[in-house]
């Protein structure tokens, strides 16, 4: 079974925008070289593919950081938007335009498309209760509060949901509250806000959610918040704010997440405008385009709920779909400076090859939402076993003889004995290719280093440097190595989405045109042609780079560090003493994890099933930031087991984990080995 033709598409692709305050790290690179295999692999196949992205510039975090740097907020995100194009060109993301969201382009279509959400009724004006820092003249966003949390009394918690208990409030609810900005007490103020009314939509959502627009598994996620009702979502923002005013709304600016996908349009206006291109016919209604974004699950609720609702409401093309992909964990746990996981795209560039890490990735991605690991020393014996040491090994064992015997000139025709296995090439590469079109990478890598192992075996069975020692022997010689770089032009063909330098280089060594996938045939063989002399393609990875690369990233930890400063917050004093009788009637068990999983609509919360012994308990633990679900099934820890059940907008929450922090980490606490679930602390 060979490629089969497709009539050609035209097609918009987007990853999502990174923000304008933070470097690129390798988590960034999971997505956006996700995205640039795909979109690469469509190019293969003759279709019509424009890629674009741009900086997430809004907000109040762009605006404080620049005012702390001294700059505005303009030059801020200026260098930011270089820095992260350099990289991504480090990577060899093949972007039509990297663009800002700062842009009048955006700036137009955000205004238009507000007003055609008020004149369908759909904008809903009240007054709303918020906390205001008296001493910066500035309404808080939820993350620059700090206090007490109203349920369970951990200090040291966020505005808008507690890492220790889990639980989600406003952050009026807070106890002694405290500004980060500042260190100032906030005071309670009201101002009105501007809402769109999601519930409204909730029909059209429904149905599209459930259209094959978005993963089956996340559209079973939505539908915890369909039951629970939409709420209608609040899209202003006060001023001092970095953003766009409201139009016919002095002083109120447009909160980031309703600016930051309108980017996607505002950057393919400018694109269209530079090119010359149909800018209407990739947005209208019904256009005959499509319109894909990859994401990540942290963000799948404002890209499957307020993004297409806002569209459809507005007369605009909803997404064909969302690809919509996991975390990165690095050597198994969350990525971390002070181990030197945490990696910016900068400081890998600085000693790796980037396309050792796009066969990494691929190597591990799928088209699911589960998580992927960068484990380091796998990336070593992985990269150097697949490239180096199966696939180029089959040009730089067999292309010398080409040259010094037969003046670069490959035989007109093969060797018989390796006709079933290029045949068998051919076969696969509709496969293969159906493979990168579903967005199943690793499956795809697997057939094609199956192939490579077969190669191979061929070259160490039939030995031609044992048939170059008869000179009677060379035209075998000859048709021999010439069947080995036809299967080596058939894997680089395969991998070329993957390792789009190495195959340019490849093609340059091969003196072939650029390869697509209607080159998987026999009428595209290498018969009686000329190729240049064999010059190294590419080098072992040294394990000595990696380390390398650790301790950078701990020196750029320590580089970067700030002195502390007079508002950090810092640990809470010990609290009021109480009696033996108050907590005796505290019941803590142990408790072991039977299974946890991401709350992909809450930024801290992990779902536990705890066996306590007497049965199951469901706990949501606000331990995101320092567990993924896996480290932690088949884990003791402790649970207050007769904490009443509170409802939370994800289920009910029948207890809590303890966990201990300092505001920079977080740790679960654990039983010694040996104790077993349902033991009673005492």
């Amino acid at each position: 079974m060979g490629i089969r033709l497709h009539m050609s598409r035209t097609l918009l692709v987007t990853s999502a925008l990174p923000y304008a305050n933070g470097s690129i790290h390798l988590g960034h690179m999971v997505e956006h070289i996700q995205t640039d295999i795909w979109v690469r692999h469509q190019r293969m196949r003759g279709h019509t593919v424009y890629l674009i992205c741009a900086d997430d510039t809004h907000g109040t975090p762009v605006m404080l950081a620049a005012e702390a740097q001294g700059i505005t907020p303009e030059q801020m995100i200026d260098k930011a938007r270089r820095e992260h194009m350099q990289d991504f060109a480090g990577f060899h993301i093949a972007h039509d335009l990297y663009y800002s969201t700062h842009s009048p382009e955006t700036r137009e279509y955000a205004s238009e498309i507000y007003n055609r959400l008020k004149a369908a009724g759909l904008i809903r004006v009240r007054p709303i209760e918020q906390l205001y820092d008296p001493v910066r003249n500035m309404f808080l966003p939820d993350r620059f509060i700090k206090g007490e949390c109203p349920r369970c009394h951990a200090k040291d918690q966020y505005g808008d949901n507690c890492e220790v208990c889990g639980a989600s409030y406003a952050p009026t609810e807070m106890i002694d509250p405290v500004s980060v900005v500042s260190g100032a007490r906030p005071v309670e103020r009201t101002s009105e806000h501007h809402f769109f009314a999601l519930g409204e939509c909730e029909t059209f959502l429904r149905q599209w959610t459930r259209s094959g627009t978005i993963p089956v598994e996340a559209a079973n996620k939505l539908d915890e918040w369909f039951k629970s009702g939409l709420t209608d979502w609040d899209i202003s923002r006060d001023k001092p704010y970095f953003g766009f005013e409201i139009p016919g709304a002095p002083d109120k600016f447009f909160y980031v997440w309703l600016d930051a996908p309108i980017g996607y349009i505002g950057t393919f206006k400018k694109l269209a405008t530079d090119r010359g291109l149909d800018f209407d016919a990739f947005w209208e209604k019904d256009s005959s385009t499509e319109l894909y974004h990859f994401i990540g699950k942290d963000i799948l609720y404002f890209h499957s709920l307020f993004w297409p609702a806002m569209l459809e409401s507005a007369g605009y093309r909803t997404p064909t779909q969302l690809f919509v992909h996991g975390f990165l964990t690095v050597n198994g746990q969350k990525m971390s400076k002070s181990r030197g996981s945490f990696i910016t795209a900068s400081n890998y560039l600085k000693h790796l090859d980037p396309e050792y890490l796009r066969y990494y990735y691929a190597a591990k991605l799928n088209a699911s939402m589960d998580d992927i690991d960068l484990n380091l020393d796998d990336f070593v014996a992985r990269v150097n076993s697949d490239l180096v040491g199966k696939y180029v090994n089959i040009a730089s064992r067999t292309a010398g003889f080409i040259t010094k015997r037969f003046e670069g000139v490959l035989a007109t025709t093969l060797t018989e004995t390796a006709v079933p296995l290029i045949h068998r090439f051919y076969a696969e590469a509709g496969a293969i290719a159906d493979l990168y079109d579903a967005r199943e990478y690793g499956k795809a890598l697997r057939e094609i280093m199956v192939l490579a192992d077969a190669a191979n075996q061929f070259v160490d069975g039939i030995k031609p440097w044992d048939l170059a020692r008869d000179v009677a022997r060379n035209d075998e010689l000859q048709q021999v190595c010439t069947a080995c770089l036809e299967i080596f032009r058939l894997l680089t063909l395969f991998l070329k989405p993957v390792l789009p330098v190495l195959a340019e280089k490849v093609e340059a060594f091969l003196d072939i045109p650029a390869l697509s996938w209607s080159d998987a045939h026999a009428g595209a063989a290498m018969l009686g042609h000329h190729i240049k002399p064999y010059q190294h393609l590419i080098t072992r990875v040294d394990p000595k780079k990696i380390e390398a690369l650790v301790t950078a990233s701990q020196e750029t930890l320590i580089a970067e560090t700030p002195a502390p400063s007079p508002a950090a917050p810092t640990l809470p004093p010990v609290a009021d003493t109480i009696g033996i009788d108050d907590f005796s009637r505290i019941d803590l068990r142990v408790a072991r994890i039977v299974a946890a999983e991401a709350v992909v609509e809450a930024d801290k919360l992990l779902k536990l099933t705890l066996d306590i012994g007497v049965g199951q308990r469901t706990v949501f633990a606000g331990i995101k930031s320092a567990y993924t679900p896996e480290q932690l099934v088949g884990r003791l820890t402790v649970m207050v087991a007769n904490l009443s059940p509170r409802k939370m907008r994800f289920g009910e929450s029948q207890g809590m984990v303890l966990a201990a922090g300092d505001g920079t980490g977080l740790y679960l606490l654990s039983p010694d080995s040996g104790a077993t679930p349902g033991l009673r602390i005492k």
